[in-house]
């Protein structure tokens, strides 16, 4: 899934690797998906995005929006981009197909859901999920600083749990279930512990272990269990993750438990991580 990290990183390696690229043709939809989304028809995409050049892409939260002249194409959370030099194989299924005019093409997939929006500059901009992503003030910017973190505590939210005040109605656009396993660690916070039992230190704490943790992913080109646009897997190795077979804690050497709630899997250590 993509999260702040992996938005980042695929934002820069476009940049690097597809910025300047002519779209030659686009398909949309060819291995039809029930929890893929287009903006209106997906066969429209190739008219709007054809003879048309590449601009900069942007990360915004779990999102990326890529200029391609007067249309932008924005991938959100559950989209797999990959891109392939000229010659490479094609492969069987996919979701969406642009081919670029040198032969190279980007290809994404959708694997349990995800959006793929081809629309017309600022026409969904006022969408709300979307709107949220564009106006949200990252975590990794000087604005997001500790007043700003603490206003975000309020009568509602400190009802909530740490996971739920992390990952849940778009508090912080793009931090998800899996990025906040690590940052609930390095804070030594329990997922289900209520944000209102937060000591004025573990306040101060999680927003240091926020900031330093979504730094450090974005420094090792994304985590480990998720694969950049070139089909490498990040370099931060996840200390909580599907990728802890053993489910040693590597802090402390504690047992790490797996359960699951809120519609996902937590993971936490025992020792590090009291239960609330």
């Amino acid at each position: 899934m993509i999260e702040i990290p992996e938005a980042i990183v695929i934002s820069n390696q476009i940049n690097q690797s597809i910025r300047g690229k002519r779209v030659k043709s686009a398909v949309a939809n060819a291995s039809p998906h029930k929890f893929a989304w287009f903006f209106e028809a997906p066969s429209e995409y190739d008219s709007r995005l054809r003879e048309r050049v590449i601009g900069l892409a942007k990360p915004y939260g779990c999102r990326v929006d890529i200029e391609v002249e007067d249309t932008t194409l924005s991938v959100g959370e559950g989209v797999n981009l990959r891109y392939f030099e000229a010659g490479e194989k094609i492969p069987a299924k996919h979701q969406l197909l642009v081919m670029f005019d040198d032969g190279s093409f980007l290809v994404g997939s959708v694997a349990m859901y995800g959006g793929i929006w081809a629309f017309p500059n600022g026409v969904m901009d006022d969408e709300p999920y979307r709107k949220a992503s564009l106006e949200a003030i990252s975590p990794l910017s000087d604005d997001f600083d500790f007043d700003f973190f603490s206003s975000l505590f309020n009568e509602k939210s400190l009802k909530m749990s740490a996971k739920a005040f992390l990952a849940t109605e778009q508090r912080i656009p793009g931090l998800g279930n899996g990025v906040l396993q690590d940052i609930l660690l390095n804070a030594r916070i329990h997922p289900k512990r209520k944000a209102s039992e937060f000591t004025d230190e573990q306040r101060r704490v999680l927003f240091d272990c926020v900031k330093n943790t979504l730094a450090e992913m974005v420094a090792g080109g994304g985590r480990d269990t998720e694969k950049d646009i070139y089909g490498d897997k990040g370099g931060y190795k996840t200390k909580l993750s599907k990728n802890n077979t053993s489910l040693t804690c590597p802090d402390c050497g504690g047992a790490v438990k797996k359960e699951a709630y809120m519609g996902g899997s937590i993971y936490y250590c025992v020792q590090c991580q009291k239960a609330p």
